[in-house]
Order: structure tokens, then sequence, then C-alpha cells
């Protein structure tokens, strides 16, 4: 029983609905595992066993009392500090917002729990969610627990240690610039970003969010199976009314062929070799599946998208967000806002309007592409996981990582789902491919996924190392 934590989402929620197993029992796991590891990684920076315990003990009586729960009944799973949880500070990664406490869940949260999730804690992420680097000056420094000395990712990085880590079977992301896509890449699982509208998102603790925020931010689930990102995706995109873009797309779409395009360097990008030969793997287990794959050197604009897409996110309300940061003090917040300084001071009045118009004709063209290629096959970062901080060490290292992460920053700006699988490791650093499809066809990546996760991932979970 002690290593029920090794399970994944699926495995756990068929042993506790056919009563092999009790949820007071896999949450005993969940939080011995959290406290046996979670010291090393701080990857959970609030969690109260109480609580947990007495979720737990709910779900059980329920069972006992014949009742039908939902799919993911017992199961434990970790939330980000970015959305709101009732009686929890929603601080995104601030000293300013430690008072901010929950008094309702965000819809993403009320999805889990009504499809039965145990909640088990509340993981990291940098000041403000900006960074692929996760540190504060409130909760500290996550570490990845596959290598202390490269980043976990970000902004849920504490999502993607935890999962990696084992503790948890699943846990809640979010995603505007590869917030789950890349903390999965570092940590060495599996996340999907999510089209927009796919699930509802509001926080009642914090104001209302910019047209970038609510264009392109998405939660989104990592896990250690595809087959439990797909269980997620089915809980938490339930409807909300709270959130004016939530949609009631069905979760899987028409059949279409098993086509996939496949582009390494995609708008110029230098991929690493790592990750070409990551690439050139993936599209091997896609055709042993049945999938027909074509290399491609053209896509639809991907360097402007990412032009567009910080302009929407950072570069509209610069002056708060610079002010904002100024206060908290933050590193790496105030070098994430000063590296785009030279963008917003670029920004006029006609700026949003022109930026939004353009964004429709991207938009079309993408989706005109995948009438052609149903699934896309390319890098999630152009370097293997960076070292932490790296973003810190000068202009030139900024600029570094900006361009590496240009897919994870672009595709946002379209709506588009993407999804990372991991794929094995170089050394002990972690290697992954993304995927990405038309909106509301994450089932298309998932499936695609499948099969390149079927050619085998790193062990996982894993037991944190040390430097």
């Amino acid at each position: 029983m002690n290593e029920l934590w090794r399970l994944s989402a699926t495995e756990l929620a068929a042993l506790i609905r056919t009563r092999r197993v009790s949820a007071t029992e896999v949450a005993q796991a969940a939080l011995a595992r959290l406290e046996a590891v979670n010291p090393a990684l701080n990857a959970v920076v609030e969690h109260r066993p109480e609580q947990v315990l007495a979720q737990a003990a709910g779900v059980d009586a329920a069972l006992a009392r014949g009742e039908a729960l939902g799919p993911l009944a017992g199961v434990p799973v970790t939330t980000k500090v970015n959305v709101d949880q009732q009686g929890f500070a929603t601080t995104n990664g601030l000293r300013a917002q430690q008072d901010w406490v929950a008094q309702h869940n965000s819809p993403v949260v009320d999805n889990l729990v009504r499809g039965g999730a145990v909640l088990l804690g509340r993981t990291n992420t940098p000041a403000f969610s900006y960074r692929w680097f996760t540190s504060n000056l409130l909760h500290g420094r996550t570490l990845n627990p596959r290598d202390p000395r490269l980043t976990p990712g970000g902004s849920s990085g504490g999502a993607g240690a935890a999962v990696a880590a084992g503790i948890g079977a699943l846990a809640h992301g979010t995603d505007i610039a590869g917030s789950v896509r890349y903390p999965a890449y570092a940590c060495g699982v599996h996340g999907l970003r999510p089209s927009l509208g796919r699930i509802p998102a509001y926080n009642a603790s914090s104001p209302e969010r910019g047209i970038g925020p609510q264009l392109m931010a998405a939660s989104g689930p990592l896990a250690r199976s595809v087959a439990d990102l797909r269980l997620a995706l089915q809980v938490m995109s339930a409807a909300d009314a709270r959130d004016p873009w939530w949609v009631p797309a069905p979760l899987q779409g028409p059949e279409v062929p098993k086509r996939v395009a496949l582009c390494l360097c995609p708008d110029g990008l230098a991929t690493c070799s790592e990750g070409v030969a990551a690439l050139l793997d993936a599209a091997r287990r896609l055709r042993d599946a049945g999938w027909q794959v074509e290399e491609v050197d053209q896509l639809p604009p991907l360097r402007e998208a990412v032009e567009l897409q910080k302009r929407l996110w950072i570069g509209d309300g610069y002056a708060a967000q610079w002010a904002a940061a100024q206060r908290e003090g933050d590193p790496g917040a105030l070098a994430a806002l000063a590296g785009q300084r030279a963008l917003a001071e670029r920004l006029d009045a006609n700026s949003l309007p022109v930026t939004l118009t353009r964004r429709a004709t991207l938009v079309r063209e993408w989706h005109l592409f995948f009438e052609r290629y149903p699934v896309l096959l390319l890098p999630v970062s152009a370097e293997l996981p960076f070292e932490n901080d790296l973003d810190l060490q000068g202009e030139a290292a900024y600029a570094r990582v900006w361009e590496a992460q240009m897919t994870q920053i672009g595709l946002p700006l379209m709506g588009l789902p993407g999804l990372t699988v991991t794929t094995g490791l170089v050394g002990r650093t972690p290697v992954g491919v993304q995927l990405t499809a038309a909106r509301f066809r994450e089932d298309l990546c998932l499936a695609a996924g499948e099969a390149i996760e079927a050619g085998g991932v790193p062990a996982m979970p894993v037991d944190p190392v040390s430097a």
C-alpha cells in the first residue's frame, strides 16, 4: 500500500472504484510520498493533510453508500497557486497576493472536485507566472527531480516536478506561452495545453484578465501517461457559466486521415541535434503505428505569431505590469519584463486592434494547414532543458531563452492545443516532442501521443537526485 503513489490516475481510479483499495489508503500513500520528497524539491508550497484525508474519507463513504462518483474519484491531484481553491491564497508566486484567500473554487478546480479528485496540495510558480524557471520571493525555488541543476520549467514548474516525483498522479497547470508544455518537457513527463475555450477559467479573487490572457491562457493537465491526460481532460473541461469563452465542443472529433506533418526547424528555429533526433524517432514510432508522416519545411507564420502573442501577453498593460513587478522586487519577473521593453515602447493606440485583426488571418492560415495535415509534429524547444536561471545571465542569454521557446509562445496566439510527449533522456536530461492540431482536436494530439509513448518513455516517477 505504501507504493500506491507510483500508480497512474487511471489505475488508481479503477482500484478505488472497485474497492480493491480505499481512497484513504491512496491519500495516505500520497501524503507520505509528499513528505518524503517535497523537502528536496519544494514543488508543493502548501498542503493540509487533514483536509486531504477528509476528502478521501468522503469518497470512501460515498462508495460505501453505493453512490456513483466521478472518473477521478479518490485520485490525488495537485493544483497550481495561480488558480482559486477555496480557503487557499491565490498567490501566483507573489508576496503581494499572499492574503488573497479564495472564497470560491475556480471552474477548473470545481470540475476536479466534481470529478472526485482529492486535492493534494498547491504547486509553485514563478512570480506572476512570467518565466520558464520556477522561483519567487514568497515560496522559494522549485528543483527538477531529474537533475537539480536544470530548470523544472515554468510557469507550472511545481506541477511538473510534483508529478515527475510521484507527488500526486495528476497535476493542474496553466499555459499561455508553454507553461504546461515546458515543465512537462523539462521534468520528463507529458503535458497538455488544451484549445481556447476547452477548459473553463475564472478567478473571482483577482481582477478580470486582460484580452491577451483571455484569448491565450489555458489550464491543462500534466501526467505520467497519455491515458491520464485524456482522463483529466474529460473531467477538467466540464461546462461552467463563469467563463464566456467556454465552448461545448465534443472531446472526440470526426475521423480524419492519420497524416502528420513533421517540421524539424519551424520558421528557421535552430533545433538542437538531440531535439532533431527525438523528432525523427517520434516520426518513426508514428509510422510504425500506421500514421503517414511527411516532412515539411514551410508552416503558416510562427515567428510573426510570437511577436503578436507578446504584444497581447506582455505589451498590453505593460506599464501596470512593470509597476507591479517593481513593487514585488522579484529579479526574474523584472528581467522578463525588461527584456520586452522595446516591444512595449513600440505600442500605440492602434496596436491592439491591428494585432487582433492580424490574429484572425493567422488563425485562418493555420486551420487551412490542418485541413491537409491533421497533426503537426514539431519541437517543444530548440534546446534541451535550460540550466537554472539562464534567463538572468545577461541580455544574450535572455534572448537565447526566448528564441528557443518560439513554438511554445507562438501556438497559443491561435488558440491551438499543444501536447508535450516525453520520449527519452540525454544522460539524465529529458527530451521530448510537441504535437499540435486544429482547435478542439486534442483527441488527435492524444492519439498520436499514445503512438509515440508506446515506443518508450523515461522511467517515472523518479526519486529526486542530488547535483
